[in-house]
């Protein structure tokens, strides 16, 4: 009777997305009848992260068309106004352009804990921010202080070297008093670098415990439910429709799906390296590997990325420049010190390929004209997952191991955020060629990375769960990393023009280095997109139909068969 009546219900739901409101009737169909709870549950959150009732079919052709259209949607100046509202809203003063380093914090504090405070960073944080702010006047006093023992070094020095010119007539007693006074005055400079040392090394370790300064077209919100959506891509209903799914028809879940046609080894996996690590055989893996050297021939064939191949084991200086380290060390694989170190450094596994791509720039000075720098890797990552205990536990959405086709951009100051909406677009294309329905998210300022000052999640349709997971975060860091690991570029000089002084041509100056801007995003995380590509590809027999792109890939093969 509970199914009769659902079958026979319809209602309305209430999209607030930042540029309209639009009004849908659904109607529920057996196989979505379970998700109705969960939407109207929805209804009361934020449309940036609001459970999407598209697995219901549309009453009307107009409201799927508002919903999910075939092509891209978005509204950029609703969401800049949207997002400079709810900044000031929330107490965050405009970024105007600083960065995060020490005299930012000295000079604007009340700026940076409000941009903490907009992060919800914890009490920590802020405090760390303060003491940096109050030892900044100290570090001052401390090296007047030193200099002033130096001169006064010096002016005794000097003094002692002057009678000792002048022995016959040198007083011994003199002598000896200014030699004491030199020693003294070394003796107090000596204390006072002691101090700024111990001063500069508690800043240091303070500000690496502090997260990037926001774009001000970050969102104000709490978590991921108030994340800004910015657009939709695709139609959730072509793919059942052109691979003849019925209405009550279930979509199984990615790892079913796998495990159907003798490809998931979980069972295997798990005794031999304990849970979250899987085992894929047959042409499961097969589909993952076409996955990644897809995505690596499109970057690097229609993008403009150049492939590298990187170390696996990473040093703590390393993990230290892209911000993985101090904070996050628990989320880390590391390696015993008797097995390895890096240079004599702790040894870690990487997380993602984002630290040693970005790393192989570290200690240098780039020229303008070599930017930006385009970079594509396809590796292992290995996350801990410390936080996350319980979560996820299913299929392919969170392991331990797994691969990824990571892009990295290094570009000058002035074309990073250009290059980090053309990063995401690269990203975005890697979906829309295996034809996945997708959204794109703005995340807020309670759910943005430590490092991103402004970042994209591209979060995929998946039938089998019903619900959009993330599958890639396209991040500008702005020079938050660049500082950490010293990456500079020189801009490219100016022409001279006919200056002269005293009749010669006045001499140009070079440019002074500046702090390189560092982007990174997923192109894609390979695991979810065979999950994605399994739960959209699946049939109601149990085969999967090969995407077309991939089956130059697969050896021409369309289907993958039920055994």
């Amino acid at each position: 009777m509970i199914m009769s009546s659902l079958l026979a219900a319809a209602f309305t739901i209430v999209s607030r997305h930042p540029a309209t409101t639009t009004t849908m009737a659904w109607t529920i169909t057996p196989r979505r009848a379970t998700m109705a709870a969960a939407i109207r549950k929805s209804q009361n959150t934020n449309m940036g992260s609001v459970f999407h009732p598209s697995s219901m079919r549309p009453a009307t052709t107009t409201a799927r068309n508002a919903a999910a259209s075939s092509t891209t949607t978005e509204d950029s100046s609703s969401s800049s106004s949207s997002s400079s509202s709810s900044s000031s809203a929330a107490g965050r003063i405009p970024r105007d352009g600083l960065s995060l380093d020490v005299k930012t914090i000295v000079s604007n504090t009340e700026l940076v804990l409000s941009h903490l405070k907009s992060r919800r960073a914890s009490d920590e944080a802020l405090d760390a921010a303060q003491t940096i702010a109050s030892l900044q006047s100290k570090r001052v006093a401390l090296i007047q202080e030193r200099d002033d023992f130096l001169n006064q070094r010096k002016e005794a020095s000097a003094l002692v070297g002057k009678l000792m010119r002048d022995k016959d007539n040198a007083d011994p007693a003199e002598v000896e008093k200014q030699k004491a006074l030199s020693a003294q005055a070394a003796e107090g400079a000596q204390t006072a670098e002691e101090s700024l040392a111990e001063i500069q090394s508690t800043m240091d370790s303070l500000l690496a415990g502090i997260p990037n300064l926001l774009d001000d077209l970050v969102p104000d919100g709490d978590d991921e439910t108030q994340n800004e959506e910015v657009s939709r891509w695709g139609d959730i209903e072509a793919l059942p429709k052109k691979l003849e799914w019925t209405d009550d028809f279930e979509p199984k879940w990615h790892d079913d799906v796998a495990a159907a046609l003798n490809g998931y080894q979980a069972e295997a996996a798990v005794q031999m390296s304990g849970a979250r690590f899987v085992a894929l055989s047959g042409a499961i893996a097969q589909l993952e590997r076409a996955i990644a050297m897809y995505f690596i021939d499109l970057h690097t064939t229609q993008h403009g990325y150049t492939e590298v191949s990187v170390p696996l084991v990473v040093g703590r200086s390393a993990l230290e420049g892209t911000s993985q380290l101090p904070k996050f060390q628990e989320d880390l694989f590391a390696i015993a010190p008797e097995s390895h170190t890096c240079n004599g450094e702790d040894a870690f596994l990487i997380p993602t390929a984002e630290v040693p791509v970005t790393n192989m720039h570290a200690n240098s000075i780039l020229d303008e004209a070599d930017l930006p720098i385009s970079y594509v890797a396809w590796t292992p990552c290995f996350r801990a997952e410390a936080g996350s205990y319980g979560r996820d536990t299913k299929g392919l959405i969170r392991t331990h191991q797994f691969q990824k086709v990571e892009m990295v951009k290094i570009t000058s100051a002035t074309t990073s955020d250009e290059e980090h909406e053309l990063l995401t677009t690269h990203a975005e294309a890697c979906l829309q060629a295996l034809e996945l329905p997708y959204r794109k998210v703005r995340l807020c300022s309670g759910d943005i990375g430590f490092s991103a000052r402004h970042c994209y999640d591209l979060e995929v349709w998946l039938p089998g769960a019903g619900e959009y997971r993330e599958i890639s975060s396209c991040s500008n860091t702005g020079d938050f990393q660049a500082r950490r690991m010293a990456l500079r570029y020189r801009p490219t000089e100016v022409a001279a023009g006919d200056e002269s002084v005293g009749g010669k041509k006045k001499k140009q100056k070079k440019p002074k280095p500046e702090f390189c801007h560092t982007i990174n995003g997923s192109g894609l995380a390979v695991g979810r997109t065979l999950g994605a590509v399994l739960e959209n590809y699946q049939r109601p027999d149990g085969s999967v139909v090969v995407p077309e792109v991939l089956r130059p890939y697969m050896g021409g093969k369309e289907i993958l068969e039920v055994p």
